[in-house]
Protein backbone atom coordinates (compact mmCIF):
# COMPACT_ATOMS: atom_id res chain seq x y z
CA UNK A 1 0.00 0.00 0.00
CA UNK A 2 1.34 3.14 -0.91
CA UNK A 3 0.52 6.05 1.18
CA UNK A 4 1.72 9.49 -0.85
CA UNK A 5 1.31 11.51 2.33
CA UNK A 6 2.61 15.03 0.39
CA UNK A 7 -0.97 15.69 -0.78
CA UNK A 8 -2.28 15.59 2.96
CA UNK A 9 -0.93 17.98 4.81
CA UNK A 10 1.17 17.11 7.39
CA UNK A 11 -0.28 19.26 10.59
CA UNK A 12 -3.98 16.84 10.87
CA UNK A 13 -4.61 18.23 13.96
CA UNK A 14 -4.65 22.09 13.00
CA UNK A 15 -6.54 20.96 9.65
CA UNK A 16 -9.63 19.47 11.37
CA UNK A 17 -9.05 22.27 14.40
CA UNK A 18 -9.70 24.59 11.94
CA UNK A 19 -12.87 22.80 10.50
CA UNK A 20 -14.71 23.30 13.67
CA UNK A 21 -15.46 26.92 13.08
CA UNK A 22 -18.39 25.92 10.89
CA UNK A 23 -19.82 23.37 13.01
CA UNK A 24 -22.32 25.77 14.18
CA UNK A 25 -26.02 25.05 13.24
CA UNK A 26 -28.32 27.81 12.28
CA UNK A 27 -32.15 27.11 13.45
CA UNK A 28 -33.22 29.48 10.15
CA UNK A 29 -31.35 28.04 8.10
CA UNK A 30 -32.42 24.19 9.06
CA UNK A 31 -36.05 25.04 9.35
CA UNK A 32 -35.43 26.93 5.58
CA UNK A 33 -33.88 24.03 4.05
CA UNK A 34 -37.12 21.57 5.87
CA UNK A 35 -39.64 24.48 4.32
CA UNK A 36 -37.90 24.15 0.65
CA UNK A 37 -37.75 20.17 0.92
CA UNK A 38 -40.67 18.71 2.34
CA UNK A 39 -43.41 21.01 1.07
CA UNK A 40 -42.37 21.09 -2.29
CA UNK A 41 -41.71 16.99 -2.14
CA UNK A 42 -45.44 16.84 -1.18
CA UNK A 43 -46.89 19.27 -3.86
CA UNK A 44 -45.06 17.40 -6.32
CA UNK A 45 -47.10 14.33 -5.73
CA UNK A 46 -50.17 15.60 -5.62
CA UNK A 47 -49.61 16.81 -8.57
CA UNK A 48 -48.58 13.35 -9.46
CA UNK A 49 -51.55 11.55 -8.52
CA UNK A 50 -53.83 14.50 -10.36
CA UNK A 51 -51.71 14.18 -13.63
CA UNK A 52 -52.67 10.13 -13.70
CA UNK A 53 -55.67 10.89 -15.49
CA UNK A 54 -53.94 13.22 -18.15
CA UNK A 55 -50.84 11.75 -19.12
CA UNK A 56 -48.59 9.04 -17.58
CA UNK A 57 -45.72 10.78 -19.26
CA UNK A 58 -46.71 13.73 -17.18
CA UNK A 59 -46.55 11.94 -14.28
CA UNK A 60 -43.21 10.64 -15.22
CA UNK A 61 -41.57 13.82 -15.98
CA UNK A 62 -42.72 15.36 -12.38
CA UNK A 63 -41.41 11.98 -10.83
CA UNK A 64 -37.84 13.61 -11.79
CA UNK A 65 -38.07 17.19 -9.40
CA UNK A 66 -39.87 14.78 -6.83
CA UNK A 67 -36.69 12.63 -7.04
CA UNK A 68 -34.50 15.08 -6.45
CA UNK A 69 -36.51 16.74 -3.64
CA UNK A 70 -36.31 12.86 -2.18
CA UNK A 71 -32.68 12.98 -2.12
CA UNK A 72 -32.82 16.12 -0.22
CA UNK A 73 -35.01 14.95 2.08
CA UNK A 74 -32.29 12.13 2.95
CA UNK A 75 -29.58 14.22 3.09
CA UNK A 76 -31.53 16.44 5.95
CA UNK A 77 -32.14 12.91 7.42
CA UNK A 78 -28.48 12.38 6.74
CA UNK A 79 -27.58 15.60 8.83
CA UNK A 80 -29.96 14.95 11.66
CA UNK A 81 -28.24 11.16 12.42
CA UNK A 82 -25.26 13.11 12.89
CA UNK A 83 -26.46 15.83 14.94
CA UNK A 84 -25.32 18.58 12.74
CA UNK A 85 -28.76 19.93 11.70
CA UNK A 86 -30.11 21.18 14.96
CA UNK A 87 -28.37 21.59 18.42
CA UNK A 88 -31.15 19.45 20.43
CA UNK A 89 -30.90 15.76 20.26
CA UNK A 90 -34.46 15.66 20.48
CA UNK A 91 -35.00 17.87 17.26
CA UNK A 92 -32.38 16.05 15.12
CA UNK A 93 -34.28 12.71 16.18
CA UNK A 94 -37.90 13.48 15.45
CA UNK A 95 -36.95 15.32 12.38
CA UNK A 96 -34.95 12.69 11.00
CA UNK A 97 -37.93 9.55 12.12
CA UNK A 98 -40.37 12.12 10.05
CA UNK A 99 -38.23 12.04 7.28
CA UNK A 100 -37.84 8.32 7.29
CA UNK A 101 -41.40 8.27 6.24
CA UNK A 102 -40.54 9.59 3.29
CA UNK A 103 -36.79 8.03 2.23
CA UNK A 104 -38.33 4.76 3.54
CA UNK A 105 -35.20 4.29 5.51
CA UNK A 106 -35.59 3.82 8.91
CA UNK A 107 -33.52 6.38 11.33
CA UNK A 108 -32.14 4.91 14.50
CA UNK A 109 -31.17 1.41 11.98
CA UNK A 110 -29.50 3.45 9.53
CA UNK A 111 -27.78 6.42 12.24
CA UNK A 112 -26.29 3.92 13.81
CA UNK A 113 -24.78 1.83 10.76
CA UNK A 114 -23.90 5.16 9.43
CA UNK A 115 -21.92 5.76 12.04
CA UNK A 116 -19.53 2.60 11.66
CA UNK A 117 -19.11 3.75 8.23
CA UNK A 118 -17.45 7.03 9.67
CA UNK A 119 -15.72 5.28 12.22
CA UNK A 120 -13.32 3.04 9.28
CA UNK A 121 -14.65 3.97 5.72
CA UNK A 122 -11.78 2.90 3.32
CA UNK A 123 -10.00 0.66 5.91
CA UNK A 124 -9.71 -2.33 4.46
CA UNK A 125 -9.29 -4.70 7.94
CA UNK A 126 -13.17 -3.20 8.89
CA UNK A 127 -14.85 -3.19 5.44
CA UNK A 128 -16.96 -6.21 6.67
CA UNK A 129 -18.30 -4.91 9.44
CA UNK A 130 -21.93 -4.74 7.39
CA UNK A 131 -22.33 -0.96 8.32
CA UNK A 132 -20.75 -0.25 4.55
CA UNK A 133 -23.11 -1.45 2.52
CA UNK A 134 -22.85 1.70 -0.34
CA UNK A 135 -18.69 1.74 -0.71
CA UNK A 136 -16.91 -1.33 -0.01
CA UNK A 137 -15.02 -2.98 -2.16
CA UNK A 138 -12.53 -6.43 -2.45
CA UNK A 139 -9.04 -6.57 -3.42
CA UNK A 140 -7.65 -7.55 -6.66
CA UNK A 141 -5.53 -10.59 -4.43
CA UNK A 142 -9.22 -11.43 -3.15
CA UNK A 143 -11.15 -11.12 -6.31
CA UNK A 144 -8.03 -13.58 -7.98
CA UNK A 145 -8.71 -15.94 -5.37
CA UNK A 146 -12.34 -16.73 -5.72
CA UNK A 147 -13.88 -19.29 -7.72
CA UNK A 148 -15.32 -18.69 -10.92
CA UNK A 149 -19.08 -18.60 -10.13
CA UNK A 150 -18.16 -16.37 -7.28
CA UNK A 151 -16.33 -13.52 -9.68
CA UNK A 152 -18.79 -14.01 -11.95
CA UNK A 153 -21.18 -13.17 -9.18
CA UNK A 154 -18.88 -9.98 -8.35
CA UNK A 155 -18.75 -8.94 -11.77
CA UNK A 156 -22.61 -9.10 -12.30
CA UNK A 157 -22.79 -6.89 -8.83
CA UNK A 158 -20.76 -4.00 -9.80
CA UNK A 159 -22.09 -3.89 -13.08
CA UNK A 160 -23.66 -0.20 -13.46
CA UNK A 161 -27.06 -1.40 -15.02
CA UNK A 162 -27.15 -3.72 -11.61
CA UNK A 163 -25.08 -1.66 -9.04
CA UNK A 164 -27.08 1.88 -9.65
CA UNK A 165 -30.46 0.69 -11.42
CA UNK A 166 -31.55 -2.63 -10.31
CA UNK A 167 -29.89 -2.59 -6.55
CA UNK A 168 -30.18 1.04 -5.31
CA UNK A 169 -34.38 0.22 -5.39
CA UNK A 170 -34.27 -2.96 -3.28
CA UNK A 171 -32.16 -1.78 -1.21
CA UNK A 172 -34.96 1.04 -0.22
CA UNK A 173 -37.53 -1.42 -0.54
CA UNK A 174 -36.63 -4.65 0.87
CA UNK A 175 -32.96 -4.41 2.95
CA UNK A 176 -34.34 -1.28 4.81
CA UNK A 177 -37.15 -3.52 6.04
CA UNK A 178 -35.43 -5.72 7.68
CA UNK A 179 -32.94 -5.63 10.57
CA UNK A 180 -30.34 -6.83 8.82
CA UNK A 181 -26.50 -7.90 10.30
CA UNK A 182 -27.47 -6.22 13.53
CA UNK A 183 -26.29 -7.25 16.45
CA UNK A 184 -28.91 -9.07 19.30
CA UNK A 185 -27.94 -5.71 21.67
CA UNK A 186 -29.41 -3.20 19.09
CA UNK A 187 -32.91 -3.83 20.34
CA UNK A 188 -33.86 -0.36 19.98
CA UNK A 189 -32.57 -0.17 16.63
CA UNK A 190 -34.67 -3.73 15.16
CA UNK A 191 -37.32 -2.20 16.85
CA UNK A 192 -37.18 1.10 15.44
CA UNK A 193 -36.99 -0.93 11.60
CA UNK A 194 -40.85 -2.21 13.07
CA UNK A 195 -42.22 0.41 14.21
CA UNK A 196 -40.92 2.12 10.89
CA UNK A 197 -42.13 -0.60 8.72
CA UNK A 198 -45.86 -0.04 10.63
CA UNK A 199 -46.00 3.23 9.94
CA UNK A 200 -44.94 3.22 6.36
CA UNK A 201 -47.99 0.81 5.96
CA UNK A 202 -50.75 2.80 7.63
CA UNK A 203 -49.59 5.59 5.38
CA UNK A 204 -49.03 3.93 2.20
CA UNK A 205 -51.78 1.69 3.38
CA UNK A 206 -54.44 4.27 3.93
CA UNK A 207 -53.02 6.47 0.87
CA UNK A 208 -53.80 2.87 -1.62
CA UNK A 209 -57.27 2.56 0.30
CA UNK A 210 -58.26 6.45 -0.55
CA UNK A 211 -56.70 6.69 -4.13
CA UNK A 212 -56.08 2.96 -5.23
CA UNK A 213 -53.03 1.28 -4.99
CA UNK A 214 -51.94 1.52 -8.84
CA UNK A 215 -52.06 5.04 -8.11
CA UNK A 216 -49.61 4.72 -5.42
CA UNK A 217 -47.33 2.37 -7.12
CA UNK A 218 -47.37 4.31 -10.68
CA UNK A 219 -46.81 7.80 -8.62
CA UNK A 220 -44.38 6.44 -5.92
CA UNK A 221 -42.26 3.87 -7.94
CA UNK A 222 -40.72 6.41 -10.48
CA UNK A 223 -39.62 8.16 -7.59
CA UNK A 224 -38.31 6.08 -5.25
CA UNK A 225 -36.27 4.19 -8.47
CA UNK A 226 -34.68 7.60 -9.44
CA UNK A 227 -34.03 9.08 -5.81
CA UNK A 228 -32.45 5.24 -4.74
CA UNK A 229 -30.14 5.38 -8.15
CA UNK A 230 -29.18 8.95 -7.90
CA UNK A 231 -28.43 8.46 -3.99
CA UNK A 232 -26.33 5.16 -4.09
CA UNK A 233 -24.51 6.63 -6.95
CA UNK A 234 -23.94 9.57 -4.93
CA UNK A 235 -22.58 7.86 -1.93
CA UNK A 236 -20.81 5.33 -3.86
CA UNK A 237 -18.69 7.07 -6.25
CA UNK A 238 -17.62 9.27 -3.70
CA UNK A 239 -14.88 6.75 -2.25
CA UNK A 240 -14.53 4.07 -4.83
CA UNK A 241 -12.84 6.17 -7.99
CA UNK A 242 -9.67 5.35 -9.16
CA UNK A 243 -7.62 7.59 -7.11
CA UNK A 244 -8.96 6.94 -4.12
CA UNK A 245 -6.92 5.51 -1.17
CA UNK A 246 -7.88 2.22 1.11
CA UNK A 247 -5.77 1.50 4.37
CA UNK A 248 -4.67 -1.07 6.78
CA UNK A 249 -5.83 -0.46 10.01
CA UNK A 250 -1.79 0.06 11.28
CA UNK A 251 -1.62 2.85 8.28
CA UNK A 252 -5.31 4.17 8.47
CA UNK A 253 -6.42 7.39 9.97
CA UNK A 254 -9.07 9.52 9.34
CA UNK A 255 -7.28 13.29 8.11
CA UNK A 256 -5.98 10.89 5.05
CA UNK A 257 -9.12 8.62 4.70
CA UNK A 258 -10.69 12.20 4.31
CA UNK A 259 -8.68 13.51 1.78
CA UNK A 260 -7.95 10.53 -0.03
CA UNK A 261 -10.60 8.13 0.42
CA UNK A 262 -12.83 10.93 -0.41
CA UNK A 263 -13.45 12.47 -3.13
CA UNK A 264 -14.62 16.25 -3.92
CA UNK A 265 -17.82 15.85 -6.67
CA UNK A 266 -18.49 19.06 -8.58
CA UNK A 267 -22.06 19.44 -9.62
CA UNK A 268 -24.03 22.41 -11.48
CA UNK A 269 -25.15 24.46 -9.02
CA UNK A 270 -28.70 23.30 -9.24
CA UNK A 271 -28.10 19.43 -8.88
CA UNK A 272 -25.64 20.50 -5.54
CA UNK A 273 -28.58 22.47 -4.55
CA UNK A 274 -30.25 19.37 -4.87
CA UNK A 275 -27.87 16.91 -3.16
CA UNK A 276 -27.17 19.00 -0.24
CA UNK A 277 -23.74 19.60 -0.72
CA UNK A 278 -23.05 16.09 -0.66
CA UNK A 279 -20.30 16.06 -3.41
CA UNK A 280 -17.92 18.45 -0.70
CA UNK A 281 -18.03 14.77 0.61
CA UNK A 282 -13.97 15.47 1.53
CA UNK A 283 -15.04 17.71 3.93
CA UNK A 284 -17.93 16.42 5.36
CA UNK A 285 -15.67 12.88 6.67
CA UNK A 286 -12.98 15.26 7.80
CA UNK A 287 -15.78 16.77 10.02
CA UNK A 288 -19.31 15.25 10.46
CA UNK A 289 -20.51 17.75 12.31
CA UNK A 290 -20.46 20.34 9.98
CA UNK A 291 -24.41 20.67 8.38
CA UNK A 292 -24.54 20.39 5.00
CA UNK A 293 -25.17 23.97 4.26
CA UNK A 294 -21.81 25.00 5.58
CA UNK A 295 -19.81 22.37 3.58
CA UNK A 296 -18.87 24.56 0.91
CA UNK A 297 -18.05 27.52 3.01
CA UNK A 298 -15.52 25.44 5.19
CA UNK A 299 -14.25 23.97 1.76
CA UNK A 300 -13.70 27.60 0.65
CA UNK A 301 -11.97 28.83 3.50
CA UNK A 302 -9.36 26.40 3.97
CA UNK A 303 -7.10 26.04 1.56
CA UNK A 304 -5.68 22.21 2.25
CA UNK A 305 -8.88 21.00 1.78
CA UNK A 306 -8.28 21.81 -1.94
CA UNK A 307 -5.67 18.76 -1.99
CA UNK A 308 -8.81 16.04 -2.08
CA UNK A 309 -9.66 14.75 -5.53
CA UNK A 310 -11.76 16.03 -7.56
CA UNK A 311 -14.40 14.48 -9.33
CA UNK A 312 -16.76 15.05 -12.23
CA UNK A 313 -20.13 13.80 -13.19
CA UNK A 314 -18.57 12.18 -16.25
CA UNK A 315 -16.03 10.75 -13.89
CA UNK A 316 -18.11 9.47 -11.78
CA UNK A 317 -20.34 8.12 -14.74
CA UNK A 318 -16.94 6.04 -14.92
CA UNK A 319 -16.21 5.50 -11.76
CA UNK A 320 -17.59 2.05 -11.82
CA UNK A 321 -14.49 0.61 -13.46
CA UNK A 322 -12.50 1.25 -10.08
CA UNK A 323 -13.95 -2.10 -8.56
CA UNK A 324 -10.99 -3.52 -6.77
CA UNK A 325 -7.88 -2.03 -4.49
CA UNK A 326 -4.51 -3.15 -5.96
CA UNK A 327 -2.55 -3.35 -2.61
CA UNK A 328 0.66 -3.70 -4.71
CA UNK A 329 -0.03 -0.81 -6.87
CA UNK A 330 -1.50 1.03 -4.40
CA UNK A 331 -4.84 2.10 -6.60
CA UNK A 332 -8.24 1.26 -7.46
CA UNK A 333 -8.27 -1.19 -10.84
CA UNK A 334 -10.87 -2.32 -12.99
CA UNK A 335 -11.29 -6.22 -12.71
CA UNK A 336 -9.39 -8.33 -14.57
CA UNK A 337 -9.55 -8.99 -18.27
CA UNK A 338 -11.30 -12.78 -18.88
CA UNK A 339 -8.69 -15.32 -20.37
CA UNK A 340 -10.25 -17.52 -22.90
CA UNK A 341 -10.21 -21.28 -21.64
CA UNK A 342 -7.22 -23.54 -22.68
CA UNK A 343 -9.02 -25.97 -25.40
CA UNK A 344 -6.17 -28.69 -25.31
Amino acid sequence: MTTDDHAVPSDRATLRQATRAYEGTSLWRSLGQLATSVPPFLALCALMYASLDRSYLLTLALAVPAAGFFVRVFIIQHDCGHGSFFRSRWANRVVGMLCSLITLTPYLMWRRQHAGHHSHWNNLDRRFSGSDIYSGCLTLAEFQRLSPLRRRVQRILQHPLVAWGVLPPLIFLVLYRLPFDTPPDWRRERRAVHLTNLALLLLYGGLGMALGFTAVALVQGPILVIAATAGVWLFSIQHRFEQALWARQGAWDPVSAALRGSSHLTLPRLLQWFTGNIGFHHVHHLNSRIPNYRLEACHDAIPALGTAHVLTPWQGLRAWRAALWDEAGGRMVPFPKRTAPDRR
